[in-house]
């Protein structure tokens, strides 16, 4: 689309400049050959020409800097639609990262996608109490090699060059004697100039700010010297404007995503969350894949004689010890009133065992708190990619009798 509109502007501009170069040569050689027939024809050939030669070569002149200019506004416009193109592509599908690491990460690439002279780039990370600094993602530069780098705000390019400001991007052309100044120790510094792939020449560093506060900085990198100008500044800054909001909406997306598929009361996944965990489950041949139905069992005597607040501490309890379980190699969830479903590895007898040491460990952790005893019963079902199926098995094993018993 840019690039038609670029061809129809050129062709349009070209006939256009040989109009306003042919008119005036053509109405300077009537007005020559009217009023200067009193020279020799020789000497009036030669002047005329002279003329136009150097009115041909001064109207050229602006030509070529005209078709510079235009050149320049063109590759501004298409680089100003490809900033956009990213910002709507990042938003749309924001959904899809499962954390903001991988999220920064896409949109860092997309960055060093955008500025000719970048090369390699960063996205720092603020924490807004201490101030220490932490590498989130990178392009072209060892991220672990970063991560063992211990500094604050105050060390990075942005905080030196705007006195603590904090406010403008900043462009350094010439990085060999820059970590000279820096208070950084030395196997720290070693670190950073190991990283890159290449040695850095040349940076710009852009602060990131979300709701008026500094949330991060954006570091564009070159192994070039003075790889970037003003023009690239502004870019930068503009897409750097870009990136707050789109990591801005990429918060209240996954704020509402939580609101969506998570309980609130536990935090654990509800249903539909279930239900969308469950479809990115990696069946185990050698363990087994099954569903735990675990309701507790004496539930509604707490909600009948000590109210529902009691009873939702109780829920909250019995999450807790689950996520302490199962959370990060499990998917658990809240369906609502007394049940919890877990969908984990194998084998089974693992997995009983840790059955009843959940029922006694809930147990006492319920007299601890000065509560009546809680106690719980579960059901097994073997999970093949239709949870409903498995839900209706571990319904049926459903034991009666109390873990804790």
């Amino acid at each position: 689309m840019l690039t038609n509109n670029k061809q129809i502007t050129d062709q349009f501009d070209l006939k256009f400049h040989i109009a306003l170069l042919g008119t005036p040569l053509l109405l300077l050689i009537v007005y020559w050959s009217i009023f200067f027939n009193g020279i020799s024809q020789y000497q009036s050939i030669l002047t005329l020409t002279l003329v136009c030669i150097i009115y041909i070569l001064g109207y050229s002149l602006s030509y070529y800097l005209h078709q510079g200019r235009l050149s320049r506004a063109n590759e501004h416009l298409h680089q100003m639609h490809h900033i956009n193109a990213i910002s709507l592509e990042l938003v749309h599908f924001a959904n899809q990262y499962e954390n903001e690491a991988s999220f920064l990460n896409a949109l860092l690439k997309k960055a060093v996608s955008c500025i000719n002279g970048a090369e390699m780039g960063t996205i720092i990370r603020i924490d807004p109490n201490t101030k220490n600094l932490f590498f989130e993602s990178s392009v072209g530069i060892d991220l672990n090699k970063l991560r063992r780098i211990n500094f604050n705000l105050e060390q990075s390019f942005e905080h030196r060059f705007t006195h603590g400001k904090c406010d403008r991007v900043v462009i350094i052309d010439d990085m060999t004697h820059i970590n000279d100044e820096s208070t950084l120790n030395k196997n720290e510094q070693m670190l950073l100039s190991s990283a890159p792939i290449m040695p850095i020449c040349s940076t710009l560093s852009s602060p990131i700010h979300i709701d008026g506060e500094l949330y991060g900085l954006l570091n564009l990198d070159s192994g070039s010297l003075n790889a970037f100008n003003q023009y690239d500044c502004h870019l930068v800054e503009l897409l750097t404007h870009e990136a707050a909001n789109v990591i801005n909406i990429y918060h209240k997306s996954k704020a509402i995503q939580k609101l969506t598929f998570r309980n609130q009361l536990t935090q654990l996944y509800n249903q539909q969350g279930f239900e969308k965990k469950s479809r990115q489950w990696k069946l185990k041949p050698h363990f087994g894949s099954y569903l735990l139905l675990i309701k507790i069992k004496n539930l509604n005597a707490y909600n009948k004689h000590e109210g529902y607040q009691a009873g939702d501490k109780v829920i909250q309890l019995l999450s807790h010890h689950l996520q302490a379980l199962w959370l990060n190699e499990a998917i658990v969830a809240y369906f609502g009133g007394n049940e919890f479903i877990i969908l984990c590895h194998g084998p089974e007898q693992q997995l009983e065992y840790q059955l009843k040491q959940l029922g006694a460990d809930i147990h006492n952790a319920s007299i601890d708190a000065n509560i009546e005893p809680i106690t719980i019963k579960y059901g097994i079902g073997g999970y093949q990619k239709n949870w409903k199926t498995s839900y209706q098995d571990a319904r049926k094993m459903l034991k009666q009798d109390t873990l804790n018993e």
